[in-house]
């Protein structure tokens, strides 16, 4: 029962963030939602000062939830398969040497760099982290998270092409970024085999395991909503899907995340087209897109309040701020790289490789990632610096892309 009630509250307040947003602030959903949560943490800080016994409660309540059971047990399931679930097979085709490319080979060298780099400059600062964690840190940070930004990106008058190749790359970079997470995460842990073979075949099973599954899932889901013809019962299977899905991969040690993307795929494109009616799939398409919009918000919800039990510094913070800096050359370096391979196929201009930079913004899944992370393996700095990358990713890169984009 504590557990619907901590649920109820996030949503209340989710609710009333998403409302405070539309009626006055009138921006985008993510960076208004971000602003709102942002504002509500510090005025948690300035009451508690005055008032100790409301963040004593809420610290209390913070603690019982199982971030990690709750996120990537949970949540990033739904978020990941309705993010699949509107994309289509058309553009992923046009597109698919540079999706292909920027969602394996820049994210493993974003999780590279942003690695090093983070467990140099936090133990040149006296942080001690291990290079295992610091790894951990840059393959949580490096997915992008499109949805701020396309609604922006679309009034600015940008090409269909560079939609998609945000798009996609960001549904796929999502999949592989939580791979290499949970891979990395397993590797933390002691009396793990460490050697070049053993990370392969742990990387292998959850990725390979990961998408046939996807398959079968996909597949099976599309055979049952072809078969009748009621709405009600086709979103309660797509729900299925996914929920039982999930729990599947967990118990058979495959990617959730990656299951989730493939299968969501197939409902979104094969189910839609030649299993579902045209009311079946207005309906599919409705729920989803609410699943997510709920699911960000209470994210947004739960990393503002988060701030308000996890240990943090003002060293941290300097740190943080110089991680925005490495993380944006990180990113032109990470697209810059396949896109010298693109161009030999497909157009790449400077100006695209500006906006798949500045319009790289990390939301949702970094976040959900982050509050994951065990407290042993130094949560809260990591918290912390995801949350200032986010913050200023969102409300300063999210509101001037557009700018950016007419330039």
């Amino acid at each position: 029962m504590e557990f619907f009630h901590l649920f109820s509250i996030l949503i209340v307040l989710s609710a009333a963030f998403a409302y405070i947003n539309f009626r006055f602030l009138k921006l985008p959903n993510a960076i208004g939602l971000m602003l709102v949560s942002l504002l509500f943490s510090f005025l948690i800080l300035i009451t508690g000062n005055y008032f100790p016994e409301v963040k004593t409660v809420i610290e209390h309540r913070l603690n019982e939830i199982n971030f990690s059971e709750l996120l990537l047990e949970g949540m990033l399931s739904f978020m990941l398969f309705a993010g699949a679930i509107h994309i289509k097979y058309a553009d992923l085709k046009s597109e698919k040497l540079s999706i292909m490319l920027f969602s394996t080979i820049s994210v493993v060298l974003s999780t590279v760099i942003i690695g090093y780099a983070s467990f140099y400059l936090l133990n040149a600062f006296g942080l001690e982290v291990s290079l295992i964690n610091a790894m951990l840190f840059g393959s949580l940070i490096s997915p992008t998270d499109p949805i701020a930004v396309l609604s922006i990106l679309k009034s600015a008058g940008v090409s269909k092409s560079l939609e998609t190749k945000i798009a996609g790359e960001s549904l796929f970079n999502d999949g592989v970024a939580v791979v290499v997470f949970i891979t990395i995460l397993q590797l933390s842990k002691p009396d793990v085999d460490t050697s070049f073979i053993g990370v392969l075949s742990l990387f292998g099973q959850e990725a390979i395991g990961g998408i046939l599954l996807g398959l079968v899932l996909g597949w099976t889901g599309y055979k049952l909503v072809a078969s009748i013809d009621h709405y009600q019962v086709e979103v309660l299977v797509t729900l299925a899907v996914v929920m039982g899905g999930y729990t599947f991969a967990h118990y058979t040690h495959v990617s959730g995340p990656l299951a989730m993307v493939v299968a969501g795929l197939i409902t979104g494109n094969h189910g839609k087209a030649y299993g579902m009616s045209k009311i079946t799939a207005e309906y599919v398409d409705k729920f989803w897109e609410l699943i997510d919009e709920i699911l960000n918000a209470i994210l947004f919800v739960l990393i503002g309040l988060e701030l308000l039990i996890i240990e943090t510094s003002k060293t941290i913070f300097i740190v943080s701020f110089i991680l925005i800096g490495v993380i944006l050359i990180t990113r032109y370096i990470s697209v810059y790289i396949p896109s010298i391979f693109i161009r030999l196929k497909e157009q790449m201009t400077k100006k695209t490789l500006v906006i798949l930079t500045w319009g790289g913004l990390r939301g949702g899944i970094s976040i959900a990632l982050a509050l994951s992370i065990p407290i042993s393996l130094n949560r809260d700095i990591w918290v912390t610096i995801t949350y200032v990358v986010v913050c200023f990713s969102i409300l300063v890169q999210g509101m001037t892309i557009g700018k950016v984009a007419k330039s």
